[in-house]
């Protein structure tokens, strides 16, 4: 796919664990020609963790892009009548961004963002990464595999002996589920062997 000319809209949440896997992948967008806009949630623009400093992800989200970053509800609600987002990607997408966007809670700006993405009906692309997906999540991450324009980056148990009902997504496949979005379609397959890669 061509993607120049083409807006990412790319949000983080709390994984902290996952956010070093997820940044190459901003930067995948970025080489093909792509305008990121970067959105982040409150725990990402707060929380320093021994995963690194807020500050530098920051930092580092601001290098990538070039863009400022979208990070309060005020700031995210425009993205709804500016049409600005061709995709939008939720990655990592946590089990707490999971339940609410599931239940239609708008609480922050990640959120704010993914229902903008929705009242145009454009694709909204999931990487998730949640120890729960299997045990009480599942129900959201179901609610939302029937939701029209919601897409998945294929995921699976990413340690199924330690943590049976954990899932985290594939996060190098992002570019090449939200290419299939925009022709709207899943990537397949889209449930995988997650722990063997």
């Amino acid at each position: 796919m061509n993607w120049q000319g083409k807006t990412v809209g790319y949000a983080l949440t709390g994984s902290h664990c996952t956010l070093e896997e997820v940044m190459p992948q901003i930067q995948r967008f970025v080489d093909a020609g792509a305008r990121v806009i970067p959105i982040v949630s409150n725990t990402i623009m707060t929380t320093d963790t021994r995963f690194g400093k807020s500050a530098d992800w920051q930092q580092q989200l601001k290098d990538i892009t070039g863009n400022n970053i979208i990070s309060t509800i005020v700031d995210a609600e425009p993205l709804g009548p500016s049409k600005l987002l061709d995709v939008m990607v939720i990655a990592p997408c946590t089990g707490n961004t999971t339940s609410k966007l599931a239940n239609a809670m708008t609480e922050s700006p990640v959120l704010m963002a993914a229902k903008a993405q929705m009242r145009n009906l454009r694709p909204l692309v999931l990487a998730i990464s949640t120890n729960d997906g299997l045990g009480l999540n599942a129900m959201n991450i179901a609610k939302l595999l029937i939701t029209k324009n919601i897409y998945f980056v294929p995921f699976g148990q990413d340690a199924p002996g330690a943590k049976p009902n954990s899932l985290v997504a594939r996060m190098d496949l992002i570019m090449e589920a939200c290419e299939s979005a925009l022709d709207g379609k899943q990537l397949q397959p889209m449930i995988i062997e997650r722990f063997q890669y």
